[in-house]
């Protein structure tokens, strides 16, 4: 590794570079079943949630049906 050729103060701040820690993290707590079923469910309500968005969205997005007569209100029939 090269060394910083500007004028540092600290030598603590011209070596944090080359820093390394020997102390380990603690392991990672395992899930309890309960969580894994929980976020299961959460995940799969969000994904239904945006699958059914489109399905009931899509015919709003269609070009392609276009209307062969003009709506007209009924009150308008009986004059």
């Amino acid at each position: 590794m090269s060394r910083r050729t500007e004028a540092v103060p600290f030598a603590f701040v011209s070596e944090a570079d080359e820093f390394r820690s020997n102390v380990t993290p603690p392991p990672r707590e395992r899930l309890r079943p309960g969580q894994v079923v929980g976020r299961t469910l959460l995940g799969l309500t969000v994904v239904a949630g945006l699958v059914g968005s489109l399905v009931l969205g899509m015919p709003s997005l269609d070009s392609t049906d276009s209307p062969t007569r003009q709506q007209q209100s009924e009150a308008s029939d009986n004059r």
